[in-house]
């Protein structure tokens, strides 16, 4: 007990210094450390399942189909726009199957900005990004990481997954 209790205190003093220093949990409750995905490039995207964005699932999908090998996929559903992600984990792994066939990695539903905000997506914010950083102002922005964990380029939400800007990247 002791320990577990250092280490948290530590997590809480020493600032994270690469995106592999987070994990979350999946949509099938597992815990999932971002440092299993080294070697790889990431692309963590923010979902919604009632979102003028929410065709980019089926991008995501086949991006994750295409280019798994070289890029690993996760959604991370947020409610923070407009309420389009009201649904519990349970609902929203479904309408992501039915709808759309996806078999990428799903986290169970994060705060993405906020008092609240996911502390990954607090570090991913405060990354340097050539065209813009701070807070993510709609759903389905994407970050793109490198096989190092660092963020390669951070992309808006109208930039589809399987735009050239992101495909030449990988």
């Amino acid at each position: 007990m002791l320990i577990m209790s250092l280490i948290m205190m530590l997590n809480m003093v020493i600032p994270p210094t690469s995106i592999y220093d987070f994990s979350f949990t999946s949509m099938d409750g597992e815990k999932v450390s971002l440092s299993d995905f080294k070697g790889k490039k990431i692309l963590i995207v923010n979902t919604a399942s009632k979102c003028g964005f929410t065709k980019q699932y089926k991008e995501l999908q086949e991006l994750h189909t295409l280019y798994g090998d070289k890029v690993v996929v996760i959604g991370f559903p947020a409610n923070n726009f407009g309420n389009q992600e009201a649904g519990t984990n349970m609902e929203i792994q479904s309408f992501c199957e039915k709808n759309f066939g996806v078999t990428f990695v799903l986290s169970e539903k994060v705060e993405v900005k906020g008092k609240d905000i996911d502390p990954l997506f607090k570090y991913l914010n405060e990354q340097a990004n050539p065209d813009f950083t701070g807070d993510i102002k709609w759903n389905f922005e994407k970050y793109l990481i490198d096989e190092k964990g660092k963020l390669i380029h951070r992309y808006r939400s109208a930039v589809t997954p399987l735009h050239k800007d992101i495909v030449s990247k990988l």
